[in-house]
């Protein structure tokens, strides 16, 4: 096919595809953001784990070593979006019955050249040739491969405690001030930083799972909880003379989340851990990470009643109020409150949220739980204490909290605020049902930020600043860079500190500059400036009090910094 011919059917192709897409949807979807597709289309664990292939009589020939090229390529760069299955998640399905009825030239153009609807363009952009596009036009008309599920018998075969309960210290062994260590991740090379936050020295490098998405106190403060995209799980004890793990288990195949019990008299009795594949979650014992309880996630959507085969589930967070943990069901829009007061009897309240729920944290009250639904851009609000759904807010494209930033407002009293990826709006919602109740679960204010892009935003109960980063804007000069609110004088406007600039590396990497954490005083803020694998990479600490520089802590070992979690303020989901 010539270049002209070509152009037309691309042309008519991707016409007849918009006319589809209004026909299905009513209206025409916007076109993602560079800094959402990031975001949507991360890689999966999944990518390297055996499969059980399916053959469909329909779907045109490809050789064995062409599937297992494919198998790879949607799990690093298409999973994110259209699910592990390919029934549809943040994305469209991509079944057989709907891929090969468009046949393998429609699907060319299509992965090539990209939707009004926010399919990445994927071969004009550069990110695939053409030989791949044909490849995967190809790949898409099989039958998806079955990952293999992952039970009980899977995860005792990888459950290892390295040091008995009975063998661990009786008492503080370490000079350290643990309540302000910090627990930074090296996201590429499968480790924590533990790190002095008083010296700004590093204790130790902890061996953990790949890409370790978040780390997790225990409510005595002594053991700490990390969990790998790869669904590794390691429990690590800060009273060791070297803090090192204890206990480690693979509860799936890819994950994101783990939290223990916080509620009185439950105080480290028990861990929980929630997968992405298989889509489920499993109690363990807090001090072993012996699996006790697994439950699956997988059922109907709240808005369509659909059966869903993969809803992931995304944050965890234990409750204060009760003996139960919060968890968020990403696909089918549910957050489940799961009360561990009787294992064998396990009881679940489901709450009806939003779809595409991801990540959050509480209130400053502790009693309220505000949970992101992000690509339905919404915020759902659940009473911790009464069980139930207070409100579904409204708020600007994707949300991203982490888990959010709590402050007094001067007109709305205490608010919540999220940022978001699609756009640089900043949302500040009411948290105070009782003395500002005409703000309750209202966005009280909108600031404007630096742009889209952001992941996280934070401040802390002694501090007057409110920090927004930006790592996912396609701007170096705002995602190398923080924006800095006065919560007193918000109307001023924000300060941009220029972080990346002042860690003082000249090597030409990313330095995308990433979440903001303060130490235990509150009288510091730590940033992660994160380059790749074989760039310099460093940690900026600010004097929170001034908005100048404090230290810079560079060393070799300090490969891919990202989240970074301070010990106390992460025991007592301060934010």
């Amino acid at each position: 096919m010539n270049t002209l011919h070509r152009s037309a059917l691309a042309a008519l192709l991707l016409a007849g595809l918009a006319l589809a897409s209004q026909a299905q949807d009513k209206k025409p979807e916007a076109a993602h953001e560079p800094a959402e597709l990031k975001y949507q289309a991360g890689g999966s664990p999944l990518a390297g784990e055996p499969m059980m292939p399916s053959t469909n009589p329909k779907a045109p020939p490809m050789t064995v070593a062409e599937f297992d090229t494919g198998r790879r390529i949607y799990f690093e760069r298409c999973a994110g979006c259209h699910g592990v299955l390919r029934k549809g998640a943040t994305g469209k399905p991509l079944t057989p019955d709907i891929t090969v009825a468009k046949g393998t030239d429609y699907l060319k153009v299509f992965i090539a050249y990209g939707s009004p609807a926010g399919m990445p363009n994927w071969q004009t952009s550069g990110e695939m040739d053409e030989k791949t596009v044909d490849l995967m036009a190809r790949y898409v008309q099989q039958e998806p491969p079955q990952p293999p599920e992952y039970g009980m018998k899977e995860m005792k075969e990888t459950w290892k405690v390295t040091v008995p309960v009975d063998q661990r210290p009786t008492r503080k062994m370490d000079d350290y001030n643990i309540d302000n260590i910090f627990s930074t991740t090296m996201r590429d090379t499968g480790e924590v930083a533990l790190i002095d936050g008083d010296s700004k020295k590093i204790i130790n490098i902890v061996k953990t799972g790949y890409a370790v998405h978040i780390s997790r106190m225990s409510a005595s403060g002594r053991y700490l909880f990390v969990i790998g995209r790869d669904a590794k799980v390691n429990m690590i004890d800060l009273w060791m003379a070297k803090p090192d793990n204890v206990a480690e288990i693979r509860v799936g195949l890819e994950a994101r989340s783990v939290d223990t019990s916080k509620y009185k008299g439950y105080e480290d009795k028990y861990a929980i851990a929630g997968s992405y594949w298989p889509p489920q979650y499993v109690i363990m014992k807090g001090d072993t990470l012996e699996p006790l309880k697994i439950v699956s996630t997988r059922g109907m959507t709240v808005d369509t009643q659909e059966y869903h085969p993969e809803p992931r589930v995304a944050a965890i967070v234990a409750s204060h109020f009760k003996p139960e943990f919060v968890v968020n069901v990403k696909e089918t829009g549910k957050i489940l409150l799961v009360n561990y007061k009787d294992i064998k009897n396990l009881e679940v309240t489901e709450i009806p949220a939003a779809r595409f729920l991801h990540d959050g944290g509480w209130d400053s009250t502790h009693r309220y739980v505000m949970m992101a639904a992000n690509q339905s851009n919404k915020i759902g609000v659940v009473d911790a204490k009464e069980g139930k759904l207070a409100a579904l807010v409204d708020v600007d494209k994707i949300p991203h909290p982490g888990r959010g930033a709590n402050f007094v407002h001067p007109r709305c009293g205490p608010v919540w605020a999220t940022g978001h990826l699609g756009s640089e709006k900043i949302s500040l919602i009411g948290t105070d049902p009782e003395k500002h109740k005409a703000f309750a679960w209202k966005v009280c204010e909108t600031l404007d930020g630096q742009g889209g892009g952001n992941l996280f935003i934070k401040t802390h109960p002694k501090s007057k600043h409110l920090y927004i980063d930006t790592p996912l804007n396609p701007d170096p000069k705002i995602s190398q860079s923080v924006a800095v609110f006065d919560t007193g004088n918000l109307k001023a406007g924000f300060k941009v500190l220029p972080i990346a600039q002042w860690a003082g590396i000249s090597d030409g990497g990313a330095m995308r500059v990433v979440q903001p954490e303060y130490n235990k005083a509150g009288d510091e803020v730590w940033f992660s400036v994160w380059s790749a694998k074989d760039k310099q990479s460093a940690l900026v600490v600010v004097d929170d009090r001034t908005l100048a520089l404090k230290t810079v802590i560079k060393e070799p070992k300090l490969i891919t910094p990202t989240g970074h979690f301070n010990v106390h303020n992460t025991q007592h989901d301060i934010y």
